[in-house]
């Protein structure tokens, strides 16, 4: 995980961002975990290469849309082995929906490549073997460590940064400086659940276009200003 340094994070203009309130973010993420007890990934998978898979494609993607797809791809590629060796042309055929077919189709077929040639076909389970993989980030590489193996990793996607930046946690866009300022507030274990709480508030309340705002139950404690 980064770090922030002695002197913080780096917000959005420029200076220094302090640390989160931890009792704040416990506070917030207990009332949260209330609201939404049965959160958890909505990317439907039953390997850790079939959600590798899936949160590859879920980029600038529902996961709605990414279930439709994924039901007949999983059927047709069992292994990585098969990504690897996919016909381009084709494979972007059937993801198409996805939108970005074309990087999605070439980063997934060099990924699967990878996990074949230097892992044996075996999804890695470590943050430096998933980040060398082609297209895959820290957002993914969490997302796998925690959903598929049980490891700890608090990943950053367009929900939780909405979301901790509106409840005044952070005030940065970069999801490492996110992870960075929040990791050490939350207890480890804790990591991938407050993952999908935040992008269940963000998915059912805290929309970025028209937020929920009457009905959120943390709206006490939210300073957002444009809230309503």
């Amino acid at each position: 995980m980064a770090r922030a340094g002695q002197g913080g994070q780096q917000s959005q203009a420029g200076g220094t961002a302090a640390s989160p309130d931890k009792r704040t973010v416990t506070r917030i993420l207990g009332v949260l975990g209330r609201t939404y007890p049965d959160a958890d990934c909505e990317l439907n998978f039953s390997t850790p290469l079939e959600l590798l898979v899936a949160t590859i494609l879920s980029a600038q993607c529902t996961d709605a849309r990414v279930n439709m797809v994924t039901a007949r791809l999983f059927k047709k590629y069992r292994s990585a082995r098969a990504y690897a060796q996919a016909d381009p042309a084709t494979f972007e055929e059937e993801i198409r929906s996805t939108g970005f077919f074309r990087s999605k189709a070439k980063n997934l077929i060099a990924c699967c490549q990878a996990v074949v040639r230097d892992f044996g076909g075996t999804v890695p389970r470590t943050m430096d073997e998933l980040t060398r993989l082609p297209g895959v980030g820290r957002k993914t590489a969490n997302l796998v460590l925690y959903n598929a193996h049980g490891i700890p990793g608090f990943a950053v996607d367009t929900h939780v940064a909405r979301v901790t930046n509106r409840l005044g946690l952070v005030n940065t866009d970069d999801p490492e400086a996110i992870e960075a300022l929040l990791c050490p507030v939350i207890p480890r274990d804790r990591w991938g659940m407050a993952t999908h709480l935040f992008i269940f508030h963000g998915r059912r309340t805290c929309a970025a276009k028209q937020p929920r705002c009457p009905q959120c139950t943390v709206r006490s404690l939210c300073p957002w200003p444009g809230k309503r």
